[in-house]
């Protein structure tokens, strides 16, 4: 009797030494990618001019500034404003903008909830205004949010997204912000950037925790 009490407390703390090692490599692995629509699976094409390199440092928001297409596909929404970016064409503030050599964000997260990847992570970004994206990762929302809001299925998407990108590339909570506060512009518009500060707080406490 006594080696059998011996026995399952012995067995007790094995599993018990187990399960702590399991948790702390849970905790150690961090949040898990998020499902994200790779540039293969939505047919992008390649770049047409050369990209720099760059090692992301910051994490940057911004909105699409049209309004959301819920029937439309993410595909079809990437293949749109890829064949956009690349070639020259007319702003709706008279700007012309050059050709860029690919879409100008890393990932697009549409009305859905539905993320693809853009640009590919390891080359700066482009941009209509006048700051320099080097070191950003750009992450882009469908919609307008000086009109609209964004849908419970984007900002879900949104905080995985970011909680990933911010433990896999060591970004504090603090570099995570919105396109506006690099430049003189609206975006990521109003209904968008009054919930950032939330966000940080909660990748901030995330971080502390891991």
């Amino acid at each position: 009797m006594k080696k059998t009490i011996q026995f399952l407390l012995f067995a007790i703390s094995i599993i018990l030494i187990a399960s702590c090692a399991n948790t702390r490599k849970a905790v150690q692995s961090g949040p898990l990618q998020p499902s994200i629509l790779s540039r293969k699976e939505w047919n992008a094409a390649p770049a047409i001019l050369p990209m720099q390199a760059h090692t992301p440092r910051y994490i940057t928001i911004h909105h699409t500034a049209t309004l959301q297409k819920p029937d439309r596909t993410l595909p079809d929404k990437l293949k749109s404003l890829q064949q956009f970016s690349q070639r020259e064409d007319k702003l709706s503030s008279g700007k012309v903008k050059p050709p860029w050599p690919d879409v100008p964000y890393h990932y697009y997260v549409d009305c859905k909830g539905n993320i693809g990847e853009g640009r590919e992570i390891k080359y700066v970004g482009d941009t209509n205004t006048e700051y320099d994206p080097t070191g950003h990762i750009l992450i882009v929302l469908e919609g307008n949010f000086e009109n609209e809001q964004p849908t419970p299925e984007q900002l879900a998407a949104l905080h995985r997204l970011v909680a990933w990108l911010s433990y896999h590339w060591h970004i504090p909570a603090a570099q995570i912000k919105g396109h506006q506060d690099y430049a003189k512009t609206l975006c990521p518009g109003s209904h968008l950037g009054t919930l950032l500060p939330e966000l940080r707080k909660s990748i901030a406490v995330r971080q502390r925790t891991s």
